[in-house]
Parts: structure tokens; C-alpha cells; sequence
């Protein structure tokens, strides 16, 4: 295993998504800064509405950085996106409130959502490539989950940071000024990243195709994209379930524990941490797994329990009483998308040719990210808004039934050759008799 580029490409992505997920994680304390005085549903529509906002941003981030990383190379798409990231958490650390300046504050918040989903919309296809260019074949799987190692990690983080400021700062402090406090670790800990990401070694792949082809002008193009339409209508619909269902139980789910559940915002708070610490561990036994008997075999049962056992699930979930019963709930809905988790990057880096495989993961995820995955918050406080808040359930079961009619059909991907050496490699082995 290449740990030094699993490592690099890890820790980055868990500052991206340390301050992509700190956002939401956040908003229950700083919802009242940016908006006038109001039902406290309402303040959380208005703060999910920006958090929406930024994944529109993710598929112009997947063309333009995708499309970078197709011509530039991966580690120079890498150190990019975090610097992106880490100027977009510095300007929700200093936005001034809605007391101060009215609606401007609002407007900041949107300006540094604009960028970090700009940033994220190329940071998960050049951490995907890399990964899984980096790896020899039968590790892949093992390797690219380690995409969601970092990206849970970087919640983690958050979350923690957030349960060690509700227990030494008061209500009101918190309320006021100490919902800054991430934003400005974020920022500084994206700095230090920068720095490590550029000492990282280009892929194999990538330099291979930068050596063999006489022209760049074609790598990263849409028309080479359009190419291989059918793979980018493939990532499009096999994103579809796997993303809704990730945000429902990440995202989404301390909000659900506190507004419905009842439980207290330290309660829920804690029942995500410890879900996620678990379903991180199981990231890479699911990826090794997939090493072994493939692809589908862990979509397909990631489909199948999702659109199964959502309603249901959710339905527990809303009565929970306790910090046990929630856990127990919460992790079990995780344990069912590691299937779709563990995964996801790798079988999308390899339905793609080298020269455009950046931007046929970016474009095509960030599309789908941004129409379920980031509005799956907003959809979920809408029907709970309108007193329906059960037909969210019915959503996330609908959209992870679309993705299963995809897995069951679509080719297994393990066995793909990333480039031409490795093609050949596989070529000159004899064939078993």
C-alpha cells in the first residue's frame, strides 16, 4: 500500500470536509445571527437554503477543477481546492451578524458557500482519482475508502469540537461568538494542508497519459466527457440514493434528534459522534470486502436496505427516548449506506479512461450532489415545515430505489485497468486453462 499517498489524500479531504459538514453541525447556534427573529424552524429553512446554495455551486467546481486536474494532474487540483476551502471558512468566521449590518451578513455566508462548494465539487473527484490511481489494483477498494475515512473524520472533528464547546462555554456565548471558533480552526488547519498536499507525487496514470499524448488540448473536455455519456448518466444515477441517504444520517440527523425526537442538543449531539467514530471504522473492511467479491455485491445490498428500511428506521428514530435506543438506530441506518459509502469514489474513477476521469467523477457526482444530496436537508425541514415530515422517508427510500434498478444492471468495475501499462500488464498474464 502507497500510505504516504493515501495519507496525503486523506487529511486534505477531511479539512475540506471538516469545514464543509462544520456548517451544519453549527447552524442550530448561529441561525439567529444571520436572520431577524423568527420560529426556529424557520431560521433553520433559511440556513439549510445556504447550505443548498453551495452545492449548485458543485458542478461548475467539477467542471472547472475536474476539468483541471484532468490537464494539470491531480496534486496540482488538490492543493487548489484547499486553498478554496480554506479562504471560504475564513469568511464565515468574520461575517458580521444581521444586528450589525441587516441582511449583508446573509450575503457573506452565501459569498463562502459559493466557494466552498466550488471547491468540493473538484476536491471529490481529484481525491478519488488520486486514490485509486495511486493503488495498485485489488487494493483499490480498501484505499478509495478512505475517501469517507476523511470526509466522516472530518465530521468527527467537528462534532467534537462542537460537544467540547456546549461543555465549557455557556448557551449564550456559544450563541453569540463561539460558533466562530470552527470556522477559524478550519481556516488555519486548511492552511497546514496546503503545505503537505504539495509535497505529494503525481499518479502514475496521469504521467503516463501526459508522456503519450502529444496534445493536452482534449483531456478534460466536455466533448471528451460526452464520449462517455453513458458512464456519466451512470454516475448520475447510481449517486442518486447513496447521497440522499448519506445526508439523511449525517447532516441531517442531530437536527432530527433535537426538533423531532426531542432529544437534548448535547444528547443528539453526542449519538452522531459516536455513530460516525463506528461507521468510519467501517469504511475500510467494506472497501477490502470489495476487494474480494467486487463492486455490486455491496450496492446492491446498500440499495436494497436503504429503500427496505428507511421509513421504518426514521420512523424509530423520531420516537427515540434515549441516547441508547438513538444510537442504536442511527447506527444501524449508517451501517446500511457503508455499503454505497465505502465504494462509491472508486467505482466511479473506474468506469473512466485516464484522460478524462477527473471530470467524468466531478461533473456527473457534483450534478447529482446537487440535486438530491444537498437539497435532501432543506426537503427534509420542508415536509416537517408542512406537517408531513414522514413523506422525507418516502424520498429516501424512493431515491435509493431508483440507484438499486442501477446497480443491479450496471458492469462490475473491479477488475478495470486505469492505463495502458497496467492494461498490458494484464494482457501478457496467461489465461488459466
Amino acid at each position: 500500500m502507497p500510505w504516504k499517498a493515501v495519507v496525503g489524500g486523506s487529511v486534505g479531504n477531511l479539512v475540506e470536509w471538516y469545514d464543509w459538514f462544520v456548517y451544519s453541525s453549527f447552524a442550530v447556534y448561529f441561525a439567529a445571527s444571520f436572520f431577524p427573529e423568527g420560529n426556529d424552524t424557520a431560521k433553520l429553512l433559511n440556513t439549510a437554503a445556504i447550505f443548498a446554495v453551495g452545492f449548485f455551486m458543485r458542478p461548475l467546481g467539477g467542471w472547472l477543477l475536474g476539468r483541471y486536474a484532468d490537464r494539470k494532474g491531480r496534486k496540482a487540483a488538490l492543493t487548489l481546492t484547499v486553498t478554496l476551502m480554506s479562504a471560504s471558512a475564513l469568511l464565515i468566521a468574520i461575517a458580521p451578524t444581521y444586528e450589525a449590518v441587516g441582511y449583508f451578513g446573509a450575503l457573506v455566508l452565501v459569498i463562502a458557500r459559493l466557494l466552498q462548494g466550488l471547491s468540493v465539487g473538484g476536491e471529490y473527484a481529484a481525491s478519488a482519482t488520486y486514490l485509486t490511481e495511486a493503488t495498485p489494483r485489488g487494493r483499490r477498494g480498501f484505499a478509495s475508502s478512505f475517501q469517507y475515512v476523511s470526509m466522516t473524520a472530518g465530521q468527527l472533528v467537528g462534532l467534537g469540537l462542537q460537544i467540547i464547546l456546549q461543555n465549557s462555554m455557556s448557551k449564550e456565548a456559544l450563541n453569540s461568538y463561539g460558533w466562530r471558533i470552527p470556522f477559524v480552526v478550519g481556516a488555519l488547519a486548511a492552511a497546514v494542508v496546503f503545505y503537505l498536499r504539495r509535497s505529494l507525487l503525481e499518479t502514475e496514470a496521469y504521467d503516463e497519459e501526459e508522456r503519450e499524448t502529444e496534445s493536452g488540448g482534449q483531456r478534460g473536455t466536455i466533448k471528451e466527457l460526452l464520449a462517455h455519456k453513458k458512464e456519466a448518466l451512470l454516475v448520475i444515477a447510481l449517486t442518486m440514493g447513496g447521497t440522499v441517504a448519506y445526508y439523511t444520517y449525517t447532516t441531517y440527523l442531530t437536527k432530527y434528534l433535537s426538533n423531532t425526537a426531542g432529544l437534548a442538543k448535547e444528547t443528539a449531539t453526542l449519538v452522531s459522534f459516536c455513530a460516525l467514530f463506528i461507521f468510519m471504522c467501517l469504511q475500510p473492511l467494506a472497501g477490502a470486502l470489495s476487494d474480494r467479491i467486487g463492486r455490486r455485491p455491496l450496492l446492491i445490498t446498500f440499495g436494497l436496505g436503504s429503500m427496505l428500511g428507511t421509513v421504518p428506521l426514521m420512523t424509530a428514530l423520531g420516537g427515540a427516548d434515549g441516547f441508547g435506543g438513538a444510537l442504536v438506530l442511527s447506527l444501524t441506518g449508517l451501517i446500511i449506506i457503508t455499503g454505497y459509502t465505502s465504494i462509491n469514489a472508486v467505482v466511479k474513477a473506474e468506469l473512466f479512461p485516464t484522460h478524462v476521469r477527473a471530470l467524468g467523477v466531478a461533473l456527473p457526482y457534483a450534478i447529482a450532489n446537487a440535486l438530491f444530496g444537498g437539497t435532501a436537508e432543506y426537503v427534509a425541514l420542508w415536509f416537517k415545515d408542512n406537517g408531513i415530515e414522514s413523506g422525507f422517508f418516502w424520498y429516501v427510500s424512493g431515491c435509493a430505489a431508483v440507484s438499486l434498478v442501477v446497480y443491479l444492471t450496471m458492469r462490475e468495475t473491479r477488475d478495470a485497468a486505469l492505463s495502458r501499462a497496467e492494461q498490458a500488464a494484464r494482457d501478457s498474464v496467461p489465461a488459466r486453462i
